[in-house]
């Protein structure tokens, strides 16, 4: 396990396909993964794995999530700082200032795909080429958006411990995100990873993705984007419907879109094969 401190937290990261730390003489490129709300690296690892012939992958737990704690001491300087997703961005610049990459290309889910297309227009100089899945564009709807907010705090809220050695709760807890059955693993580490994150990031972000500062900036924001991107949706996703992954893709002509079908929230593990196959032919 390897931790490096960036913006006053420290921040796990691993690599997958070559040794940590990573040889500076590696001629593969890298590939950095970007894990969504409430989520971490673990669940990336699979594709990643399957990547690993042809890149170094780096993957790291966003800050408050995952293995990337908020000690009590530093709680207080994180809410000050805010839990704006481009604040996210630079502290992936930052995480890659530290490795000494100065170049790599991203896969970013939901959330965390957010935070890459703030990464793509706010450091271009450092990214080769970009896949974002399960992300896109909302409309503003101020009473649904409340009753977001109003859903998302109880459910941040609530979150005993004692749920996750309850043998069903993670088939149920991952109900709503898929559309096909992923291996249980996956689901365990999901509903641990949930658990575990920190109570102010998790509730702060839920304001910051979804938001009605959101749906003004984040046209803009795809519209900019300068490096070639492959925006990946699953076709049955109740958390970002497939429809608004193609909104946000027909903005820009440096934006492919590309469609999975049968899946949910988490194409690259309800349907890996086909995934893959549309990243690949990206990528190539």
């Amino acid at each position: 396990m390897a931790y490096v401190e960036i913006n006053q937290v420290s921040h796990y990261y691993e690599w997958v396909g070559t040794d940590t730390p990573r040889d500076p003489a590696s001629p593969k490129p890298v590939m950095v993964f970007i894990h969504g709300w409430a989520g971490s690296a673990r669940y990336w690892q699979s594709t990643a794995a399957a990547m690993s012939d042809r890149y170094d992958c780096l993957l790291y737990d966003m800050r408050g999530f995952g293995r990337s704690t908020i000690a009590p001491d530093q709680q207080e300087a994180m809410e000050l700082r805010g839990y704006e997703l481009d604040t996210y961005a630079d502290d992936l610049a930052e995480l890659l200032k530290a490795l000494n990459l100065p170049k790599v290309s991203i896969n970013a889910h939901s959330m965390g795909a957010s935070v890459a297309v703030y990464f793509l227009n706010q450091y271009p100089h450092l990214v080769d080429r970009a896949i974002l899945t399960c992300n896109g564009i909302f409309e503003y709807d101020k009473a649904a958006f409340e009753a977001f907010y109003k859903f998302g705090g109880y459910v941040v809220a609530f979150r005993p411990q004692w749920l996750a050695k309850i043998p069903l709760a993670p088939r149920f807890f991952m109900a709503r995100f898929l559309s096909r059955p992923i291996p249980k693993a996956e689901k365990v580490a999901f509903l641990e990873d949930f658990l575990a994150a920190d109570y102010a990031t998790a509730l702060g972000t839920i304001f910051t993705s979804v938001s009605k500062k959101a749906t003004e900036v984040m046209p803009a924001e795809f519209a900019k984007i300068s490096v070639p991107t492959l925006l990946v949706a699953g076709e049955f996703d109740k958390i970002t419907p497939a429809d608004l992954g193609r909104t946000a893709a027909d903005l820009n002509p440096k934006i492919d879109y590309a469609l999975v079908k049968n899946t949910g929230h988490f194409p690259m593990l309800e349907d890996p094969e086909t995934y893959l196959r549309y990243v690949n032919e990206f990528l190539a």
